[in-house]
């Protein structure tokens, strides 16, 4: 299957390091990509960038995806040259084992990997294992080892990103994959009637840092985030209410998270545009779980608030994916919604 937007792109993207705080190779794709197209463009002190096109109207928009992954920090070089982490954002442990990793030193990075005891030598007593227990081998002498890496030093998952199927999967489609739509929107506006601001946000998985940050510096009438949103439509959910979204059903409109009800005029607004655009989508609930969409919301007095989101699986794992079609209707839906956004539209409770 062929994809109908900048696969490649979206390789750099999502193939990309930047943990949370420290996002800069993926700030420089979005500036580069951003610099042409938009009327402002700037980084503020926290990493977070803005780049606005400016509309016709007395009435702000904010877009935001977040461009940090999970991560980790190195908080120890054990006298063997083993590295102990801790994480920066949510791990699921189970998924590490076994996983390549990069060190991001000061001399450069390094390649690693994160152990796993074999199967051999396992008699089925092991205690379930937290992120403070993995090691990482970097295959060196000791003394290099602890000469090379510091405490504090950055560690990312690798891996590269690839189609499988009528889907892409890899590491860090949270959140590179809505940052994607949100670029390729940008590209796509012109002459809006809004003031529109296309903010690529720092920290999100580590609490909605940037986004809080930007609800006070730039104020917007209106916010919308992007963000992926859990598809559990596999064998191993047996359950469909359990499902959230399922792949290939179009994008998702979301009316709650664990951090955000979103306002209901917007999202009804939403729904009844990819209706008359024939842009497929379904309503997602979160039971649990954050956006950049709470970031704004209250920050800096009551804004309204929407939210898209691309149904993807496994998340927080190397494996992320999510569904061609899905992607495309995203940047539809978002383009469509902030080419129709005048400041006429009531969203008052």
């Amino acid at each position: 299957m062929a994809f109908d937007f900048d696969f490649e792109l979206l390789c750099e993207l999502t193939e990309a390091n930047g943990a949370a705080g420290y996002e800069d190779r993926i700030r420089d794709i979005v500036r580069r990509e951003l610099e042409d197209e938009v009327d402002e463009l700037h980084t503020d002190a926290m990493g977070n960038v803005v780049g606005t096109i400016e509309g016709s109207e007395d009435y702000d928009v904010a877009v935001a995806a977040h461009m940090d992954e999970i991560g980790f920090m190195v908080r120890h070089v054990n006298e063997d040259g083993f590295v102990s982490l801790d994480a920066l954002g949510g791990w699921d442990s189970r998924v590490l084992r076994a996983q390549r990793v990069v060190v991001h030193a000061e001399g450069g990075d390094l390649p690693g990997v994160i152990g796993s005891v074999p199967p051999h030598l396992l008699d089925g007593d092991e205690e379930e294992e937290d992120v403070e227990d993995i090691y990482v081998d970097l295959g060196l002498p000791a003394d290099e080892a602890t000469e090379r890496v510091s405490v504090g030093d950055i560690v990312t998952m690798e891996q590269t990103t690839r189609k499988v199927g009528e889907n892409v999967s890899g590491k860090a489609l949270d959140d590179r994959v809505c940052l994607f739509a949100m670029l390729e929107a940008a590209k796509r506006i012109e002459d809006p009637d809004a003031t529109i601001h296309f903010c690529a946000t720092v920290q999100e998985e580590i609490g909605l840092r940037g986004a809080t940050a930007l609800g006070v510096d730039v104020d917007p009438d209106l916010a919308v985030a992007l963000d992926v949103t859990v598809a559990n439509d596999f064998p191993a959910v047996k359950r469909e209410r359990d499902y959230v979204t399922s792949l290939g059903d179009g994008t998702a409109i979301k009316l709650k998270d664990g951090s955000v009800v979103t306002t209901p005029k917007v999202h009804r607004r939403m729904r009844s545009l990819a209706e008359a655009r024939d842009i497929p989508y379904q309503l997602e609930v979160l039971p649990s779980g954050g956006t950049d969409t709470a970031g704004f919301q209250n920050t800096y007095g009551a804004k309204p608030v929407g939210a898209i989101s691309i149904p993807t699986r496994y998340l927080h794992t190397v494996t992320e994916s999510a569904n061609g079609d899905d992607v495309s209707a995203t940047i539809d839906l978002l383009t469509a919604f902030l080419e129709t956004e005048d400041g006429e539209h009531d969203y008052a409770l």
